[in-house]
């Protein structure tokens, strides 16, 4: 199947965000999967939020196309013939750092622990709801944004959240940047939204459910073995940069706490 670019005809393009001058750049989502259905889906969801795609069903093609044009952030499925998004993502992080989501199988913790090692950026288990993706695609974009850029749509009207500070961990909501002692600590946009979930009431226990219902919407499905993954990866980036890292204290049967001492 031969990959193709689309765009919206200019009779039938979206309008800009409300407030956003006729220059404003639209910001270019690259979508890489052999499903069909999954990229004109999920291009026309995007366009209609203000920005435009651009879709490969194969990763050989796309990986020469996002090297020669690159994207603001792309999304990618795992399984794919030619060359899979695991190879797609090693060859691009030797030559770019673009945002980058994987679209992964449902329950694959494997796929997921490997694409976050290669350079990932955050990961969406399929089925997946289109509404998440959204979400995520603009916290990664707001993430990567310099201070100062208004090129992005806007995810709404509303002031960015105030900094978290709580003993040694730093969080910014607006930038999902997260420091520890000074340190910078790489989340996912899930990782940061379970984090900010425990670290809003120190000391509060926190169940799996209620984690889950912070970093996913309430129409997606995710079970017990899902928050406990994201809490692995946490312990292991944070122990990266402080051997002695102990803020996340599992009570068994009930859920997580994050104590800032």
């Amino acid at each position: 199947m031969m990959a193709s670019e689309a765009g919206t005809p200019p009779d039938t393009a979206p309008l800009p965000p409300e407030g956003a001058g006729s220059e404003t750049r639209k910001l270019q989502i690259a979508l890489v999967d052999d499903d069909r259905n999954i990229l004109t889906t999920v291009s026309i969801a995007l366009q209609a939020e203000g920005f435009a795609t651009r879709l490969y069903s194969d990763g050989e093609t796309a990986l020469k196309a996002l090297l020669d044009n690159p994207p603001d952030l792309a999304v990618f499925d795992i399984k794919m013939p030619k060359m899979d998004g695991m190879e797609l993502l090693r060859r691009l992080r030797a030559n770019s750092a673009i945002p980058v989501i994987f679209l992964t199988s449902k329950d694959d913790e494997s796929d997921e622990e490997a694409g976050l090692e290669l350079g990932a950026d955050d990961y969406i288990a399929k089925p997946f709801s289109l509404r998440l993706l959204i979400a995520r695609i603009r916290a990664i974009l707001r993430r990567a944004e310099p201070l100062g850029a208004d090129s992005a749509p806007s995810a709404s009207p509303d002031p960015a959240p105030a900094t978290l500070n709580r003993g040694r961990l730093f969080m910014d909501p607006a930038r999902h940047q997260v420091t520890w002692d000074g340190q910078a600590v790489s989340l996912t946009v899930t990782e940061f939204l379970i984090l900010e979930a425990l670290a809003i009431r120190p000391g509060v226990i926190k169940s799996r459910n209620q984690l889950m219902d912070a970093a996913y919407p309430d129409d997606v499905f995710v079970d017990d073995r899902t928050v406990d993954s994201h809490i692995k990866r946490m312990r292991r980036k944070f122990k990266a940069v402080d051997q002695s890292f102990d803020a996340i204290d599992t009570l068994y049967g009930a859920g997580y706490s994050f104590t800032d001492g």
